[in-house]
Order: structure tokens, then C-alpha cells, then sequence
């Protein structure tokens, strides 16, 4: 078979880390705290940085890889869908807008999609449902929780329980009060004459991978029907078979006989249903599909031919290799790997907590950790950067937790080598 590109180029040695980084320092807006790290290619779950040196990736692009980097397949889709359609607008019909739409549908149930670029527009798609929904009894306002997280557009860090996303961005949109999570009767004492609808993360992930209890589930549920309220999914980091079934909420309710009947009014979708390209997406339950009808809402790339061909090859791969499976089965060896640091360590570890490949440590802070409390920076960061010097990438999450996000097709070797180099990190800290 003819090669359809040339060889990869030779890693970047010697001084070029230090050239990358000027062209961010001179030419890239600083909106990040960067890590010293440049990548140059990966494969699976391995990436490579421009020195040559391979780290095992934990954290999936903070859970978008979900099969992993340069897999074959997707490659192959870009390339020949990009030879058919690349984008075409809205205003027409395509094939795989329709056919992602209805793979969609099969695991939520009978409702419609609207596809966007990204989970934060995702999100937004669910304020405006719900303000259209209320509009007529004057209805607008969404209780978020404490905690949260929904994106960073002005909309987005509005509905966001924490206070640092919102810092220097007031006056902050209207119409969002936060509740504490997991807490049922506080989300029907906030309730108001404008409450139109409650917004939730399956399993909050920002925060530090903190699920809904299958309880507080089920009452929202009867809490909003009982109001007429929505209930409102933030699914962009929790879902897409993360945690081993296509939505948290579905993990959580698992085995419990109100799973069948239970379904929210809408959720949102975004990170690994693309498995590294751009799509997000969010979903309305019929009940809701006509109240954005046509001229309500729009976007110039949501749903192109490309971005939808690449999501149902990521679904496709998924249900063929039985990734849901995977993710549970070796999830929960991970989860126990961490239970088990937590007691072997605890000077330093005090519990792992997740599901699925949606997995935390929460770890002491700085002060409580010898080697860590002479330096600024808090625990989290401090034990990622050690991560990354033994070979490791992870996620921070506050000031005291990390988070585990790999691609869904990880393999147990993988799980091992993780577990091995996180443990060879954590002793010394604990001696």
C-alpha cells in the first residue's frame, strides 16, 4: 500500500524546547499555566516529547483521546472523508450528521441532537433551552452546584460553582445560584417563582471526580417533574462510556429497577465522543425537541461531514472492541490500585474515589508533606510535576487531587506501568 504521508521527521533534540516555548512566550495569548513539556507525536497511549522522551498518558487530553493518539482508524477516516466532504452549512442535509445523530439516540433514548464544537457551546445550548423553555411563564433561572464546572465562555463560568473561574469577568451572567451537590433538600429549598432548571455533573470532574449518589438522581428527577422543571446533564467529561456505560448517570443507577425509567430533559456531550477532533453535541429528550425550532439556535461547524464521520468511527471501535468493558474492568483494578496506595501511604494519600476511566487521588496538602511545603506551588501540582520526571502524565484537579483520564482502549500492562511509576513517586514522599 502506497504511503499516503512521508516519514515522521526525527525527534527535536538539544535546544528546541527552548524555541517552542519562545514562539508561545512571543506569539500565543497566556491564558495557560503551561507545563515544560512539548509533545511531538504519539501512539496509543504513549506520548512523545521533542527530546525524544516517552511518557505513558494518563490523562487523555483531560479525557478527550478516547482511543488514545494516532490511532489507525481515525487516520483513515480524516483521510478518506476529507477526500468526500469536508463541511458543507447547515442550511443543507448530510448523511453523517444524521446517522451520528441516530447512534446517539440508540444508547439515550428517543430524543434529537443539535452538534456544536465543543462542550462549553454544548452547555450553552442547554441554557438556552431551558430560558426558551420558561420564557412564557417567565421563568429563566438554573441552579447549578457548588463545585461544578460548565465551560469558560461568559455563560459557562456564570453557571460554574467556583469562584476562581469567575475572578475579573463580573458582572457575571444572570439568572445561575449555585447548591451544594449530593444534597437533595437543598436543591428544593433554593427553588424560586424564576427556577426553570437544575444543571448537574454526573460525576463532577474539575472538583476532583466527585459522582452524584444514585439518591440525589432519582430526586432531582421527581423534584423536577413535580415543579416542571428540567433536569439538565453536564455529561462532557463524565461521558461517552468513561465510566463504562455511554452516560454516568447510567453507571450510577446501574442494577437499580428506576434505571429503565429514568431519563433527563437534556445533557451535553463533547471531549471523547471525538476522540481528539472537535465535536460536541447536546441532546433533547422528544418531550423538549420542538422548543428550538428553527432560527433559535445555530453554528457555523457543528455536525460537518468530517466531525461526524470521525464520532462514529470512535463509537464504532468503542462497540466493537467492547470499550465500555475494558474501561470498567480495568477502571476497577486502577480504583483499587488507589485504594491501596491510600493505605499503604497515608502520610501522604488520603483516597482514591471515580469510575470507570474517570478515576481521582486525593492527596494531603503542601504543609502536610515534608518534601512539598517549602515550595509555593499546592500538592496537586507539585506531585504531577514529579509525575511527568518519572514518566507520567496526569491531571491536577484543586489544590490537593489528581485525576486519571486515559483512552479507553488502555491496556492492563499500561494500568501497571501507571500504578508502578505513580507508587515509586508516592514512597519517597511518605518516607
Amino acid at each position: 500500500m502506497k504511503e499516503l504521508f512521508p516519514p515522521a521527521p526525527p525527534p527535536i533534540v538539544h535546544n528546541q524546547f527552548e524555541q517552542v516555548r519562545e514562539l508561545f512566550q512571543r506569539h500565543v495569548a497566556p491564558t495557560y499555566a503551561r507545563f515544560e513539556l512539548a509533545f511531538t507525536h504519539g501512539a496509543g497511549s504513549y506520548l512523545w516529547d521533542v527530546r525524544g522522551r516517552r511518557y505513558l498518558d494518563m490523562g487523555g487530553g483531560i479525557a478527550v483521546c478516547s482511543l488514545g493518539h494516532a490511532h489507525p482508524e481515525i487516520t483513515e477516516t480524516l483521510i478518506e472523508q476529507s477526500r468526500r466532504l469536508l463541511h458543507v452549512s447547515n442550511l443543507y442535509y448530510h448523511e453523517p450528521q444524521g446517522r451520528l445523530a441516530q447512534r446517539i439516540n440508540r444508547y439515550a433514548g428517543p430524543g434529537r441532537v443539535f452538534f456544536c464544537n465543543s462542550g462549553a457551546e454544548a452547555n450553552e445550548g442547554l441554557y438556552k433551552l431551558a430560558r426558551k423553555f420558561g420564557h412564557d411563564d417567565g421563568r429563566f433561572e438554573i441552579l447549578t452546584a457548588l463545585n461544578s464546572f460548565h465551560g469558560r465562555t461568559l455563560g459557562g463560568i456564570a453557571a460554574t460553582g467556583q469562584d476562581k473561574v469567575k475572578k475579573d469577568f463580573e458582572p457575571p451572567v444572570s439568572g445561575f445560584r449555585h447548591i451544594p451537590f449530593n444534597d437533595l433538600a437543598a436543591a428544593e429549598a433554593a427553588l424560586s417563582p424564576a427556577t426553570v432548571a437544575i444543571l448537574i455533573e454526573g460525576v463532577q470532574g474539575e472538583s476532583g471526580i466527585n459522582p452524584a449518589h444514585s439518591d440525589y438522581l432519582l430526586g432531582l428527577r421527581r423534584l423536577c417533574d413535580e415543579q416542571h422543571l428540567l433536569l439538565l446533564i453536564d455529561g462532557v467529561q463524565c461521558g461517552h462510556f468513561r465510566t463504562g456505560r455511554f452516560q454516568s448517570f447510567q453507571r450510577i443507577l446501574e442494577g437499580m429497577p428506576e434505571l429503565e425509567g429514568f431519563r433527563p430533559d437534556g445533557y451535553s456531550m463533547a471531549k471523547s465522543l471525538g476522540g481528539g477532533f472537535p465535536i460536541g453535541a447536546f441532546w433533547i429528550d422528544d418531550r423538549h425537541a420542538g422548543i428550538l425550532g428553527p432560527g433559535t439556535h445555530g453554528t457555523t461547524f457543528g455536525g460537518t461531514p468530517l466531525g461526524c464521520a470521525i464520532a462514529l468511527k470512535v463509537f464504532e471501535v468503542i462497540e466493537r472492541e467492547k470499550l465500555d468493558e475494558n474501561a470498567r474492568r480495568v477502571g476497577e483494578w486502577l480504583r483499587q490500585q488507589l485504594d491501596r496506595l491510600a493505605v499503604t501511604y497515608p502520610s501522604v494519600v488520603k483516597n482514591g474515589r471515580g469510575l470507570g476511566f474517570l478515576l481521582g487521588l486525593e492527596i494531603e496538602e503542601k504543609d502536610r508533606i515534608p518534601a512539598f511545603a517549602t515550595q509555593d506551588k499546592p500538592s496537586s501540582l507539585q506531585l504531577v510535576q514529579r509525575l511527568h520526571e518519572a514518566g507520567l502524565l496526569t491531571i491536577p484537579s484543586g489544590t490537593a487531587r489528581i485525576r486519571f483520564l486515559p483512552a479507553l482502549n488502555l491496556g492492563q500492562p499500561q494500568a501497571e506501568e501507571a500504578v508502578s511509576i505513580l507508587e515509586s513517586v508516592l514512597a519517597p514522599l511518605a518516607a
